[in-house]
């Protein structure tokens, strides 16, 4: 057992995963920034210390500091929650040397996955289904634009190391390919340090399928059903569910069997993600694995009834999986809908600012995972996501319906946010069918 876990990230994340450890009986320690002083996850751990202010270079991505700060306050273990140093490879070597559990997968693990076009590779060999598209790196637009042609038009040009969108462009034919490559690898070596890229046939509007999979050090994995994450803004999704109204039972199924082949053919441990995508034929490819805990795996939990930072925890521990896969069984449906302090009538501009009154929605079957307190100020510093709402119902029908209320029910003041704009959606006739696929948001703009 653990005696105390240091968090290395912030927000609702944070506070998820202070409250996993006060369930399971470990000490927490938080990480934070000057900036997050009187954040909620400093207010709610066990110890807590500053590890610098500014940006996120400077704290919840200095390396340095968080691995001092863990071994100040004698924490045997970190976990990185999402995002930040979650699927950064050097971190978690750098807990192995100085003998600090990493709650995730190992390092090599990490390499092999998070670089996609070797990831791609790495799937191709295992027999699991992947969009057409290159096999090896592209670093050069020439040899590019002659594979492009092989893997026919229009193609999407992605950065190995990317996420977030970034570093993702799509070329409609040769004329405009060059630009757009080289574009994609410019903000590759931005963002990301490395300009290698890969090349893939470009899937217009899909909808976007992921599974949760979880293993333990003892060859047990189960995967825990599928999220549909198709709403999406710049590929940053705003909206989760599961079970997805766009497949069948034997397309779970088959899923679900194609995502433990992935995790099983890397070695991998502790919780992950199998994301694919889905285009009209209703045909599933592999597109890349998140080797962290999601933002939305709540979702999951709901539908399963399973703690996955609980089951993380206890996986890093070196304990076997608290179920097998024939106990997992999705009970009737959930929905997410992230909530961010923007301004979607200004193209979503950020709102930072201070909360001056807050009513939160509560009642059977809804969850809200947040950091926000009334008094609280939002800090400009950071993603703009301040709230998580969560819906369990029998059906999708009344989930959505269940959601619309807790929805109509939250109150945040003292900001802009973008609860009108996610209850709009809630009753746009297109979602409430189960059709919205990636280009949903961007239509209903056009349409606005």
């Amino acid at each position: 057992m653990f005696k105390k876990i240091l968090i290395a990230n912030r927000g609702e994340i944070a506070v998820r995963i202070i409250r996993a450890c006060r369930n399971m009986g470990i000490r927490s320690v938080a990480v934070y920034s000057k900036e997050d002083a009187r954040s909620l996850h400093v207010k709610l751990a066990d110890q807590r210390i500053c590890i610098g202010e500014g940006p996120a270079r400077n704290n919840y991505l200095n390396m340095e500091r968080i691995i001092a700060a863990a071994q100040n306050m004698g924490a045997d273990a970190i976990h990185p929650g999402f995002g930040f140093l979650s699927e950064n490879s050097t971190f978690v070597r750098m807990c192995e040397e100085n003998h600090i559990t990493f709650i995730g997968p190992t390092a090599e693990v990490i390499d092999r996955m998070g670089n996609k076009s070797q990831a791609r590779k790495t799937m191709m060999d295992a027999g699991v289904p992947v969009v057409p598209g290159t096999k090896e790196p592209v670093y050069d637009a020439a040899v590019g634009e002659k594979l492009a042609e092989k893997i026919g038009y229009p193609v999407m040009i992605k950065a190995s190391s990317g996420g977030g969108g970034k570093g993702m462009r799509v070329a409609l034919g040769p004329d405009e390919f060059e630009f757009q490559f080289n574009m994609a690898q410019r903000e590759s070596a931005n963002a990301f340090g490395d300009d290698t890229m890969y090349i893939e046939r470009f899937v217009e509007n899909p909808r976007h399928v992921e599974i949760q999979i979880i293993a333990d050090n003892f060859g047990n994995v189960a995967a825990l059903g599928e999220r549909d994450c198709s709403v999406q803004r710049n590929h940053q999704k705003l909206i989760e569910e599961s079970p997805s109204p766009a497949i069948t039972p034997k397309m779970r199924e088959e899923m679900n069997r194609y995502a433990v082949l992935a995790a099983k053919t890397v070695g991998y441990t502790n919780a992950g993600t199998i994301e694919f995508i889905l285009n009209p034929q209703r045909e599933f490819f592999f597109m890349e694995m998140n080797t962290r805990i999601q933002v939305e795996h709540g979702v999951t939990e709901l539908v399963t009834g399973t703690d996955l930072i609980i089951e993380q925890i206890r996986i890093a521990m070196g304990q076997e999986l608290s179920f097998k896969q024939e106990d997992v069984l999705l009970r009737g449906h959930a929905i997410e809908c992230r909530i961010n302090a923007e301004i979607p009538e200004k193209n979503f501009m950020p709102s930072p600012g201070t909360v001056t009154h807050m009513h939160l929605p509560a009642g059977n079957g809804v969850r809200v995972d947040t950091a926000l307190y009334t008094g609280y100020t939002i800090p400009s510093e950071y993603d703009s996501m301040i709230a998580k709402v969560l819906v369990h119902a029998p059906t999708r029908e009344a989930a959505l319906q269940k959601m619309r209320s807790a929805l109509d029910e939250m109150v945040i003041m003292g900001v802009q946010t973008n609860l009108d704009f996610q209850y709009g959606i809630m009753k746009h006739p297109v979602f409430c069918e189960g059709k919205a696929d990636t280009g949903f948001i961007e239509k209903l703009m056009k349409l606005d």
